[in-house]
């Protein structure tokens, strides 16, 4: 079962109520930021194209899960609207099921950089499969509940299939 998890319930969790992001205010002499130029300037994790493929390169380059650490990419499927997908980097973990990403053109901040944004786990499993976003305007996580693929860390992908063992060189011409 799903469970809702409102601000006010992720407050109580904590205590007190400071899980929101203010909207960054847009100025006419400041870059405009797409998500996966962000993240991975943000996160160090050097791979290109749509947010919906990274999941997919990052496979054997990088290792890749589903429990959240500080400087991992989130990648968002294409769902709705959001046709290319998404792509986030953990910013700080609260909880087993609570973060906050910092990201870039989301909502309603078209092309800016937004900070310590709440991201909710929602899915059954606690898998971050299925997370909700902090919408500013509405002062709350969002309604739209979001598929992932999960997250892309830092270090690189471990090789599959064993030991690696190096060969001693030969000399020609010796047995």
């Amino acid at each position: 079962m799903m469970k809702r998890l409102t601000a006010a319930a992720v407050a109580a969790t904590f205590g007190c109520f400071v899980l929101g992001a203010a909207a960054p205010v847009a100025k006419a002499d400041e870059p405009y930021w797409q998500c996966v130029t962000f993240a991975r300037m943000f996160s160090g994790i050097e791979i290109f194209g749509d947010a919906h493929t990274w999941w997919g390169q990052a496979q054997n380059r990088f290792q890749t899960g589903h429990r959240p650490q500080t400087g991992a990419v989130l990648t968002f499927q294409p769902s709705g609207r959001m046709s290319r997908g998404h792509v986030a980097v953990v910013s700080e973990i609260l909880t087993d099921r609570v973060i906050r990403v910092t990201h870039a053109n989301w909502g309603g901040s078209r092309g800016k950089v937004e900070e310590n944004v709440t991201v909710v786990d929602v899915s059954d499993g606690g898998d971050w499969s299925a997370v909700k976003v902090w919408y500013n305007p509405i002062n709350d996580l969002g309604t739209t509940v979001y598929p992932t693929y999960g997250f892309i860390y830092k270090a690189p992908a471990q090789p599959s299939g064993g030991l690696l063992m190096a060969s001693a060189p030969t000399t020609a011409g010796q047995p």
